[in-house]
């Protein structure tokens, strides 16, 4: 196990945050002043220019030579693209110099890849219309800032919209078979960690099909590259169900919602209350990548703000055929290789291919269709740091490709994602992470704060149970001092990933220091993780990091083929089993507390963006624990005693009777404000009582109901006194939990 040179690595990571200095006797950087409305030809700042101006100006200017760096300062106010930026090695630094695109002093300039929507008519029903301009497809609109909702329907369950290779059924009773235009609709599915977006082809009676190849890549049975075992395709066994069909004017009936009909290029709004569409501004994104940086080096992104990027490929035949992470898969007909080639990471707002010292910071991207930035083809020693990430469609960042192997200029070698903010993403494609990184070598992903995430927070490595992840480039990397709050968020529907997740063989990487908070917290199944060591992930070390109020395991390692972990030194309110894999290890682990101590709470609070502004969540006293618990019945192997071990991931049950109970003696009167309910495995504990009594018969009992199942966890707020608490079933069934804690 090799933890790497901590402090040569921290070192790095705070050379990049500091200001780039002029070394003493250097001339002022080369500067030209560009504006919205610029169309001068002297870039200065009475006579600005455009950006591709600016552009040719620089470029001019490097080809004379370059004695000093150059800047590319934007004055105030939106920028619209019509077609991205293109730097390339013509426009990079070069002989110690570098080539910075910024801000002008006090500037926050918006470079928009949006249209905007005008000429709004009232329609019926309190909607408004409105045409929409030539070249723009609106799959996302922005209200005054604010994200619109595509009209959805509610889910079609598999027994209604029973899913095979070819279609589905379910055309009439879901409304499909009556929709004026069906074709311009999709299906929306999620099966465990993927998600499909594939738009409908034709109906007939009550079939429906759908484009290709959308369909054909998101079936089974059809030779498509993934896990030898994937379970998790439109037809499989894990299908439950259409999440929701979208984009039917028929469904339209919620405020804030939108449809878009493609052949009267038409965009149809029901306005929220307050909103006045004859004065509002309403905007989609049309223009897919506003920055690519294809073979840069020695160049800056400073200061800037990205907005209103489009991401077009869920609106072609191919759709979204979700893999994992953002990425999908694409191919007329289907690759065969395992070494993923044909995985595609979704449209970003900013693209680095190949880039060399290339530095993204101070900037912020919001309200996009696809992804913020992807690092990619090779890219080395590059940074995305101090920037800000919200309301995404997709994920935050992109590092690295799907190749295990790839020919040494291709490898993703030495890059940085450090002090950056991030929220809010994944928001249409809730698949998607809010870091991701493939094949990378020395990757450094720290001081991030990550927040609000439908799936995994962080996500390293690539390959599922492919041989060739067993022996890639993966190796070296660093997931340190971040901190992922919130994450895998149970009413998005994704399962089986974690806040950090990783695959792979990387021998020498670090998974240190990170304050972990809430994930899949509140599931309704046990597979939300803290630490996730999925599939053939190797040699990694896992050391003090905090982990509270995790749906399931705080770490996992559960592949036999995942060898040569070491977890140890951590923080964490819960337990989990042993790690799997030859020579993988569990030591020195603080587990089931319920006071954090002063050093994982410094840890935690020294985590993320901002080290020492953000607030620790300390972990509430579990009066259950000094307590004596016995049931009505034991069925099974539950041990009777487990429903307050303080280990979250063992069960105590009982048979399948009437009136079923847990109860749990506390030894004396206390003062009970909270009931914190874990259902088991079989998330059989459903429709029951939470009653509180200070005597053994519950005479004087205080009783509130649960309708429906127990989650992970149900919280009941009592603010009540008593000694025993009950968990009880109103009819029959069984209970089966796996922790009861009571919070004073």
């Amino acid at each position: 196990m090799r933890p790497g040179p901590a402090a040569a690595a921290a070192a790095s990571v705070l050379a990049l945050l500091a200001a780039p200095q002029a070394a003493a006797g250097e001339p002022a950087p080369k500067t030209y002043h560009v504006a919205p409305q610029g169309e001068g030809q002297a870039c200065n700042v009475t006579n600005p220019c455009s950006p591709t101006t600016a552009r040719d100006k620089v470029r001019q200017a490097l080809a004379e030579g370059m004695d000093r760096d150059i800047e590319v300062r934007l004055a105030d106010g939106t920028y619209p693209l019509d077609a991205p930026l293109t730097l390339g090695a013509a426009d990079s630094g070069r002989d110690g110099h570098t080539v910075t695109w910024t801000a002008e002093p006090g500037a926050h300039p918006v470079l928009s890849g949006g249209r905007t929507i005008t000429g709004w008519r009232p329609a019926a029903d309190g909607r408004w219309s409105a045409a929409v301009p030539d070249g723009a497809a609106p799959r996302q609109l922005f209200v005054d800032g604010v994200r619109a909702v595509r009209a959805r329907s509610g889910p079609c369950p598999v027994a209604v919209c029973d899913a095979t290779a070819t279609g589905m059924t379910g055309a009439v009773a879901s409304g499909a078979a009556s929709w004026a235009r069906p074709t311009a609709a999709e299906a929306v599915i999620r099966v465990r960690w993927r998600n499909y977006h594939c738009r409908i082809a034709g109906v007939s009676g009550d079939l429906i099909t759908f484009v290709q190849p959308c369909w054909i890549n998101s079936a089974s049975g059809t030779a498509r590259t993934g896990p030898a075992w994937d379970s998790t395709a439109v037809d499989s066994s894990r299908y439950t169900g259409v999440s929701y069909f979208e984009n039917a004017v028929e469904l339209l009936d919620t405020p804030g919602e939108f449809a878009w009909d493609p052949d009267a290029r038409t965009v149809t709004y029901l306005p929220r209350p307050g909103e006045d569409m004859t004065r509002a501004v309403a905007v989609t994104p049309s223009t897919e990548h506003l920055v690519v940086l294809d073979g840069a080096h020695d160049l800056r992104l400073s200061g800037l703000t990205f907005s209103y990027a489009a991401y077009t490929q869920p609106d072609t035949d191919e759709g979204y055929a979700g893999t994992q992470a953002g990425l999908t898969l694409t191919g007329p007909t289907g690759p065969v290789d395992h070494a993923g080639r044909y995985y595609t990471k979704p449209a970003a707002a900013v693209t680095v291919r190949g880039g060399r010292n290339v530095v993204i910071e101070g900037s912020a991207f919001s309200r996009l269709g696809g992804a913020g930035v992807v690092l990619e083809h090779g890219t080395r020693d590059s940074s995305v740091i101090r920037s800000t990430f919200t309301d995404l469609s997709s994920g935050a960042v992109y590092v690295g490709d799907t190749e295990p192997d790839p020919p040494a200029e291709l490898t993703g070698l030495r890059n940085t994602v450090a002090y950056n903010t991030i929220d809010h993403t994944g928001v249409e494609y809730s698949d998607s992470v809010g870091i991701w990184a493939g094949y990378e070598a020395e990757l450094t992903i720290d001081h991030n704060s990550l927040d609000h995430l439908p799936y995994s927070g962080i996500s390293v490595g690539w390959g599922w149970n492919q041989p060739e992840a067993r022996n890639s480039v993966l190796r070296d990397n660093r997931i340190t001092d971040n901190r992922v709050t919130d994450a895998m968020l149970v009413a998005y529907g994704q399962h089986d990933g974690g806040a950090i997740y990783t695959q792979g063989a990387q021998p020498g990487t670090v998974i240190s220091g990170n304050y972990l908070n809430r994930s899949a917290y509140g599931n309704t199944e046990r597979d939300g993780n803290g630490i996730y060591l999925d599939e053939q992930s190797s040699h990694i070390l896992v050391q003090g990091n905090v982990l509270t109020r995790v749906g399931y395991k705080w770490v996992s390692n559960w592949a036999d083929y995942g060898i040569d972990n070491l977890v140890t030194g951590n923080w964490t309110d819960t337990d989990a089993p042993a790690l799997a894999g030859t020579g993988s290890a569990m030591v020195d682990n603080a587990v089931k507390l319920e006071q954090l101590p002063a050093e994982a709470v410094r840890v935690a609070a020294a985590a993320g963006a901002h080290p020492g502004a953000e607030p620790v969540e300390q972990l509430r006293p579990d009066l259950a624990r000094a307590g004596t618990a016995t049931q009505s019945s034991t069925a099974g192997t539950a041990a009777a005693g487990r429903g307050n071990d303080g280990d979250t991931t063992t069960d105590t049950g009982t048979a399948s009777e009437a009136g079923a109970w847990w109860q749990v003696d506390l030894g004396s009167v206390q003062h009970i404000g909270q009931v914190e309910i874990w259902n088991g495995a079989s998330a059989a504990t459903a429709d029951f009582d939470v009653r509180i009594s200070s005597t053994p018969d519950f005479a004087d009992a205080t009783t509130v109901h649960v309708t429906g199942r127990a989650l992970r966890p149900t919280l009941v707020d009592t603010d009540t006194t008593g000694r025993y608490v009950r968990i009880q079933r109103t009819g029959t069934g069984r209970i089966a939990l796996a922790q009861v804690s009571i919070h004073p």
